[in-house]
């Protein structure tokens, strides 16, 4: 047997207990002084957070000692400031006498709508007068257009304060009596035209055709005298408009008529809400039994003219069109021409209203069908299955809520107001106590408008383009159909009015962080407006406002996260206005002062009609 092979490798070092006793207590050693030095670290960092903390406490103590010591000086200055709201308020109340003067010494026979026995007497004298001509209506009613005008506004500028709840029931009475009266004057000339359908015969066809246009009726009829089973289509000469009817009625005794009307004479005018709960319920009866009434008097008087009329065989029906808007306040309905609502709305849906709902004043879209829609040539067709009122409705809220906006001065006590939307950007200048539609841009593209260039009072303005479906202007109840962004409404009021004061001056801008600070604050951007500025990069300030307190804020609009910490060397203040005076010039300062108080109103009446730090 060979040798033994030699083991690979030499012997480990063998450690003695003592040895190994002496490494764990080392080791032990080491990871005390390392948790020493740590724990003296953190005793040293927090010591100088909560110095930093005591430091930062200190300060924001004395800044508030300081706001609060100035507070009353400062209330007071602003309060001087907006004196010019209740003096807008007189000029506005000195218009309205004016304009009852007016009408006094004017003696045109058109009667006051303030005034309930002059109102009635034009109502029974025209209910009186029989016989009247298509054309005749037509021209009277211009007045009554005119005077339901008058009426509602009446309701919307008058200050609750100088408004009974009596007479906000006479006007509504009043409005309801002209809208209804107007309709069934427009009847009975229908009925009286067709009395002479055989003298209107079209040469070719041998039916009556007949268009008559106005700037708020256009009246199209047609009457089957021939009863000619292969005339089934019918189109007005020289116009679009036209129809299709069943085999059945072409050889029926008929007559069919399209009443397409620039304003809504359908919609019912909602009672006005008073604070009173029970006040409120008797109010609202009230209105319901005078509304009752009306229809009661009217059926009555359209049950003479049936028997009147009874050896008439003709079928009237109707077909209307309008453009459905809610009314702030009062909830008042009204309509504008197709062409420019047609071309503004960006989701539109047939609705047909039958007459199993017409009494509930429901809207509904069954029996509609073979809807299209032609952009280029702007026609639509669509069949019906039965006679009855159409109407071209828009979503009230389609552009809420808003992507963002900005106020900026264009020139003295003059702004420019752009509100951008997911379809639209709408821009609005004010002047004084007049505002005007600039521009409005559909999906990037400019887009004429009707109302352009036409300068307005705020409240008329605002039906216009609710008319026009440009609605930027929340109602009471929009927030059930729009996810906002709420505000305490103190707060917002607070802001818009002091926003109004600077508007003369000062650029303001929508900031996302508004949408992260909570309901009782409101940030937005602002900066001192310079003409010779660049506008490409403004240099913006990002001011948080709770009402009672003003304060520039640390972080810009590009921070990645939202703070309230104050910017450096900057102070608390009672007011916007003491905020901005703090880095303004004193040429800004004292354009503030100056701004015409007409001019101030009406910015603050668009800032709170369109709710711009809640809606967007």
């Amino acid at each position: 047997m060979g040798p033994k092979a030699k083991k690979s490798g030499s012997k480990k070092k063998k450690v003695t207990k003592a040895e190994r006793l002496k490494l764990l207590q080392e080791e032990e050693e080491r990871r005390l002084k390392e948790e020493e030095e740590a724990r003296l670290k953190y005793e040293k960092e927090e010591m100088e957070r909560l110095e930093i903390q005591r430091i930062e406490k200190e300060k924001w103590n004395r800044l508030e000692a300081k706001d609060l010591e100035r507070r009353n000086e400062e209330l007071e200055e602003l309060y001087l400031l907006e004196r010019c709201f209740p003096e807008a308020e007189k000029l506005k109340q000195e218009t309205r006498m004016l304009s009852q003067w007016k009408h006094y010494i004017q003696c045109d026979g058109s009667p006051d709508p303030s005034i309930a026995q002059e109102m009635n007497t034009f109502i029974s004298l025209w209910k009186e007068k029989t016989n009247e001509t298509f054309e005749e209506v037509i021209e009277k009613s211009k007045v009554v257009l005119n005077l339901i005008e008058k009426l509602k506004f009446i309701l919307l500028e008058t200050p609750p304060c100088d408004l009974q709840d009596k007479n906000k029931i006479q006007y509504q009475e009043s409005i309801l009596q002209l809208q209804e009266l107007l309709h069934l004057k427009f009847n009975v000339a229908t009925e009286i035209l067709l009395r002479q359908a055989s003298t209107l015969a079209d040469l070719d066809s041998g039916n009556m055709e007949k268009v008559i246009k106005d700037e708020n009726v256009t009246l199209y009829v047609w009457a089957n005298l021939k009863k000619n089973p292969r005339h089934r289509s019918v189109r007005f000469s020289e116009t679009q408009i036209g129809f299709e009817i069943p085999r059945i009625l072409a050889t029926s005794d008929i007559a069919v008529r399209l009443l397409h009307t620039h304003y809504d004479h359908v919609s019912a005018l909602h009672p006005v809400s008073t604070p009173s709960k029970e006040h409120t319920s008797s109010v609202t009866e009230l209105v319901k039994d005078d509304v009752e009434n009306v229809e009661k008097a009217i059926s009555k008087e359209v049950e003479e003219e049936s028997k009147q009329q009874e050896k008439q065989s003709h079928l009237i029906q109707e077909e209307k069109l309008k453009v459905e808007e809610e009314q702030d306040d009062i909830e008042v309905k009204m309509s504008s021409a197709e062409e420019e609502s047609e071309a503004i709305k960006c989701e539109l849906e047939m609705k047909v209203l039958s007459e199993t709902v017409s009494a509930g004043k429901h809207w509904r879209t069954d029996g509609i069908s073979n809807v299209s829609y032609k952009p280029n040539e702007r026609l639509i067709t669509f069949s019906l299955d039965t006679f009855g009122p159409v109407t071209l409705i828009q979503d009230a809220h389609i552009n809420m809520p808003y992507q963002s906006w900005e106020l900026r001065p264009l020139d003295v006590n003059k702004v420019l107001l752009t509100v951008t939307t997911v379809f639209t950007e709408i821009q609005i200048q004010i002047k004084e106590n007049l505002c005007m539609l600039s521009s409005v841009k559909l999906k990037d593209k400019k887009h004429i408008s009707i109302l352009e260039g036409t300068w307005m009072t705020p409240i008329p303005f605002i039906i216009a383009l609710k008319e026009a479906g440009l609605n930027i202007f929340p109602t009471r109840y929009s927030h059930f159909y729009v996810v906002i962004n709420n505000k305490v409404p103190l707060v917002e009021v607070k802001a818009y009015r002091q926003m109004a004061l600077l508007s003369s001056t000062f650029a303001f801008g929508w900031s996302k962080w508004n949408l992260l600070c909570n309901s009782t604050k409101v940030v937005f951007k602002v900066r001192e407006h310079l003409p010779e500025e660049c506008t490409e990069n403004p240099n913006w300030a990002l001011l948080m406002f709770s009402g009672d307190r003003a304060q520039r804020l640390k972080i810009k609009e590009e921070s990645e996260a939202f703070s309230e910490a104050l910017k450096e060397e900057t102070e608390f203040h009672s007011t916007l206005y003491h905020m901005v005076r703090d880095f303004a010039s004193k040429e800004a300062m004292e354009k503030v002062r100056s701004s015409n108080c007409q001019f101030v109103n009406s910015v603050c009446h668009m800032l709170l009609s369109t709710r711009l730090l809640s809606y967007s």
